[in-house]
C-alpha cells in the first residue's frame, strides 16, 4: 500500500488524525472530577467518528494515551485505562457493524494484560472491515516509536525503515487537527507527520462539533499541497524568471 498520497488543491483529506487536548481543563471548567472530562471526550471521539465516515475519512488516527500519561495522577491512570477498557468491550460490536476497522499503535508490553487482550480481540474482530480504519495511539510516543523500529532496523532506506513502525500500512496523516489551544505535536506521529498539514483549535475536544470538523476540513481543501514543488500555477513563472547575479 502506498503511503505518500498525491495532493491536489481542493480535494478533502482521506488520512486524518487528531490530538484530542483538553479534556482536563474542559472537566475543571465545568467543576467535574477530571475522569468526567475524559467520559466527555470518549462520547466526542463517538460522535466524530461516525462524522467522519460520513464525510469521507477512510483512516482517523487519535492520540489516545502517550508514554507520558503514566505520570498522571494515579487515579486518573487508572480511569483512563478502565474507560478504555469498558469502551472497547461495549462500542466495538458496534463498530463492527458499521463497517470500522480497529487499530492500536503504541507499546504494548507496559499495558495490563487485560486490556491488551480486548485489544488483540477488538483488532481480530474488525480486521475485515474496510469503511473506515480507527487507529487508536495508546502508550504512544513518536519518539519511542523511531527507537524501538531502528532497533531493528538493517536496511537503507525509508520504506524499509518504515516497515519496522506500528502499524506501516496506515497512511501519513495529510491532516492532523489538535484542539485544546496548545500549538505544537507533543511528541506525536513524528515521522508520518513530515508533510501533514496542521490546524490548531481553541475548544476543548469535548466541544469539537461536527461543524468544528467540517471547518477544519475546508480549511485543508484551501491550501496547496505541494511537498516542496512548484506550484503549477506558478510553474511557468518560475522558469521564465532570470537567475539572479552572482555575488560579488
Amino acid at each position: 500500500m502506498s503511503t505518500t498520497a498525491n495532493h491536489s488543491c481542493g480535494r478533502p483529506p482521506r488520512y486524518l488524525a487528531i490530538i484530542a487536548d483538553g479534556n482536563g481543563r474542559w472537566a475543571r471548567a465545568h467543576g467535574l472530577p477530571i475522569n468526567h472530562g475524559h467520559e466527555a471526550g470518549a462520547e466526542t471521539l463517538k460522535a466524530r467518528l461516525r462524522d467522519a465516515a460520513e464525510l469521507g475519512i477512510q483512516e482517523l488516527t487519535v492520540y489516545s494515551f502517550s508514554t507520558e500519561n503514566w505520570s498522571r495522577p494515579p487515579d486518573e491512570v487508572r480511569g483512563l485505562i478502565n474507560m478504555l477498557a469498558t469502551r472497547i468491550a461495549t462500542e466495538t460490536p458496534e463498530l463492527h457493524q458499521q463497517g470500522v476497522c480497529m487499530r492500536f499503535i503504541g507499546r504494548r508490553r507496559a499495558i495490563p494484560p487485560t486490556l491488551l487482550a480486548q485489544m488483540r480481540w477488538a483488532e481480530q474482530l474488525t480486521a475485515g472491515n474496510r469503511r473506515l480504519t480507527l487507529c487508536v495511539a495508546f502508550n504512544y510516543g513518536a519518539r519511542a516509536e523511531i527507537i524501538d523500529a531502528a532497533r531493528h532496523f538493517h536496511g537503507t532506506t525509508e520504506q524499509e525503515f518504515r516497515a519496522r513502525l506500528y502499524a506501516p500500512d496506515v497512511h501519513d496523516p495529510e491532516l492532523i487537527i489538535r484542539t485544546g489551544g496548545e500549538r505544537r505535536l507533543s511528541n506525536y506521529l513524528l515521522w508520518q507527520a513530515a508533510y501533514s498539514e496542521l490546524i490548531f483549535r481553541e475548544e476543548y475536544w469535548p466541544d469539537f462539533t461536527r461543524e468544528a470538523l467540517e471547518e477544519s476540513l475546508r480549511d485543508y481543501r484551501t491550501r496547496q499541497h505541494i511537498r516542496g514543488r512548484v506550484p503549477h500555477a506558478n510553474l511557468s513563472h518560475a522558469l521564465e524568471t532570470p537567475p539572479a547575479p552572482p555575488l560579488a
